[in-house]
């Protein structure tokens, strides 16, 4: 008998192995892929540890040295330094931070939240609490979600947890839309039908036989919106609804340097830049995503 159990185990360890090693293989087989896997760790990295690898990690602080300000890109400062006479390069690293924290803590409120709406909107399709909710949904829809974020954040003290809760807002009816859809079309699968029929809990068949087939479309889509989050979250800094000096914000970087442009261009250009890397590096992953989650066997 135990040495049942333990074939058991090692062939279900097995079969672990072989589905990763087929899902790598179907992640890897778009090369770009590989490069936003790479530059997502990279800024992961760089995020976590950028006391150790930012060159002036005390550039991040209310720091201020006038006889350096504004000089141009060059070894000591690749970036160059903005108007206080703060490295831009050091500040990037640090504001990598909150970039990624606006992108997680977001998308962890969002998708739970839109999941569940979805799930009880598909399943119970045509009663009247299915319809009010996806008529709200509708209407959260109807208003772009970077208008309803500035809206929501001005209402509110300019802080990073009051622009995360302003995008909150405005993302989660996406998620909820999206499993509303492919609720619809699998609960009148025979699997669904089948737990129907054993008299199980219709939030448990929601849950537990609906939701895991919907997995693979949200975790591609959530990649997909880490970018876009971040650049909401930095569009609120921009125009001062975000994280407040000295507290290093790519968007708000982006902001002060536009009152030097053209003249002193790396003050913002450089901020900017980093922008279109994190949204390019997470648009990358998450078509590879897709492809390992979507691709047949």
């Amino acid at each position: 008998m135990y040495n049942e159990e333990a074939s058991m185990v090692l062939l279900a360890r097995a079969a672990q192995r072989d589905r990763i090693k087929r899902a790598w293989y179907r992640f890897s087989r778009h090369k770009l892929s590989i490069v936003g896997l790479i530059m997502v760790l990279s800024i992961v990295f760089i995020a976590i540890f950028a006391p150790y690898v930012a060159p002036y990690p005390e550039h991040a602080g209310p720091y201020v040295d006038f006889g350096s300000a504004c000089e141009p890109p060059s070894l000591a400062h690749p970036f160059g330094t903005d108007a206080m006479g703060r490295d831009i390069l050091s500040r990037v690293f640090f504001a990598f931070r909150d970039a990624l924290l606006m992108g997680i803590v977001v998308l962890i409120i969002v998708v739970p939240i839109g999941s569940t709406v979805g799930l009880i909107g598909g399943y119970f399709e045509g009663k009247w609490f299915s319809t009010l909710i996806m008529r709200i949904t509708d209407v959260f829809l109807a208003i772009p979600p970077l208008v309803l974020a500035l809206a929501i954040a001005a209402l509110l003290r300019p802080t990073l947890l009051n622009s995360m809760m302003a995008v909150s807002v405005s993302w989660w009816p996406w998620y909820a839309r999206l499993v509303y859809g492919m609720t619809i079309s699998l609960k009148n699968e025979p699997f669904v039908k089948a737990a129907e029929l054993q008299g199980m809990n219709k939030f448990k068949i929601m849950f537990s036989e609906i939701l895991p087939n919907h997995l693979g479309p949200i975790l591609t889509k959530m990649t997909l919106d880490m970018g876009w989050v971040i650049l909401t979250g930095a569009s609120l800094s921009f125009v001062g609804l975000g994280e407040q000096p000295p507290t290093p914000a790519l968007g708000t970087m982006v902001s002060d340097g536009a009152k030097y442009l053209p003249t002193y261009w790396w003050i913002s250009v450089f901020p900017a830049l980093m922008i279109v890397v994190i949204i390019l590096a997470f648009n990358l992953l998450g078509d590879g995503v897709r492809e390992m989650l979507t691709s047949g066997e």
